[in-house]
């Protein structure tokens, strides 16, 4: 496993690759990490981490990327399904944690879904920004819950010109 770290707008950001693919982009860097990072060899210059860097460049400056990066985010198949439903959110926009829910309960084919386990599967999404937990928000309106700290979340929303008053 391989790190580096980018300096942004909001603070530093770990960046974990396995060498191909983006593994982890995180804001509290131990937070959901089970390895211990200080046996990640630390390697800057690795493509992957070239194009991340350039991914949020482009991100912080307030613009919607235009190109992917090549992400292997690990966790269950349930967590897997929520993060791949984050992607399609778009930049500048917002959904809600039921909306997410209700999205999940219509692809596995049962009536209900319940918003706390989507919760906590956007909680433990290990790339925060590139799948954008940020854009996800409570039912009447408000931030709530982001493992990077809701200040964080306000300033990545306010990234893409999107305010909310709570």
């Amino acid at each position: 496993m391989y790190m580096c770290i980018y300096n942004s707008a909001i603070g530093d950001l770990l960046l974990v690759s396995d060498g191909t693919s983006l593994t982890h982009l995180l804001m509290n860097r131990e937070k959901y990490i089970k390895e211990d990072i200080e046996q990640f060899e630390e390697k800057a210059n690795l493509p992957i981490f070239e194009k991340t860097k350039q991914w949020l460049d482009c991100y912080f400056s307030g613009q919607e990327p235009t190109f992917h990066v090549t992400i292997n985010p690990e966790g269950t198949e349930f967590r897997k399904e929520v993060w791949k439903l984050l992607l399609d959110i778009p930049f500048g926009q917002v959904v809600t944690y039921k909306e997410i829910a209700q999205k999940i309960a219509l692809k596995q084919g049962i009536k209900i879904m319940s918003s706390r386990a989507v919760g906590s599967a956007i909680g433990h999404n290990p790339i925060s920004i590139i799948i954008p937990c940020h854009r996800v928000i409570g039912s009447n309106g408000t931030l709530t819950g982001y493992a990077g700290g809701l200040e964080n979340k306000r300033k990545l929303l306010e990234n893409e010109g999107i305010v909310i008053k709570n």
